[in-house]
């Protein structure tokens, strides 16, 4: 969100006069500001002791860091759901469905989308290992880079998509229980995606959090 530079240069005149950032606050929100304009625009200081207030890096975006996390997500998500996969053909293979065409679900086909996942793995999973490496120590060595809008943008993107693959597999998991076509087959397929999703959900939550922790209030 773009933040008035009206805005920042009162929060800054504000700030090396010394007054209160809760006063400044109020002041703003009375004469009309959004919340979240306030909010953004005293989060543009940092809190320190200095005499004068100090100016937090404001988020940017790179070329060279769109290639990147671009590429580091989608081989996630590649990651992912062929890991999923290889979890569905094995649980398959070991729960045959009595209801299944034999030509169309079946050990060789099984064999075949293993071959897949398998394939997929190798390849895009040790991406995704080297390039998380090489952001962390980026990060690392410049927690400046947390700002990047590509970034942040993925990151939430990844949130939404996780979140709405454990919704919609809890509500599919209560939806065949309560109508009592649960079966063993279907539960471990459910526990497989719930397990995926919500680990990614859990990490980059947390990931989220530490990144705001570290920009501050």
């Amino acid at each position: 969100m773009a933040i008035p530079e009206e805005l920042t240069s009162f929060v800054k005149e504000a700030l090396s006069r010394g007054c209160p950032r809760r006063e400044i606050e109020a002041a703003l929100l009375a004469a009309g500001w959004k919340p979240e304009q306030v909010v953004a625009g005293l989060a543009s200081y940092s809190e320190t002791a200095f005499p004068i207030p100090v100016p937090r890096p404001a988020p940017y975006l790179s070329a060279r860091e769109a290639f990147l996390y671009l590429l580091l997500f989608t081989t996630l998500y590649l990651s992912a759901y062929h890991l999923g996969q290889l979890f569905f053909q094995f649980i398959n293979l070991a729960i045959p469905d009595p209801a299944a065409h034999p030509y169309s679900e079946g050990p060789t086909q099984s064999h075949r989308l293993i071959r897949w996942a398998v394939s997929t793995l190798v390849v895009a999973f040790p991406v995704f290992l080297y390039l998380s490496n090489l952001t962390a120590r980026e990060v690392s060595s410049d927690p400046g880079r947390r700002a990047s809008r590509v970034r942040r943008w993925l990151t939430y993107l990844t949130l939404f998509i996780a979140a709405a693959v454990v919704i919609g597999d809890l509500i599919a998991l209560l939806n065949d229980l309560l109508g009592g076509a649960l079966t063993l087959r279907f539960a471990l397929k459910a526990i497989v995606v719930g397990v995926i999703a919500g680990g990614l959900f859990a990490y980059y939550l947390h990931d989220l959090r530490r990144s705001d922790a570290d920009a501050g209030p």
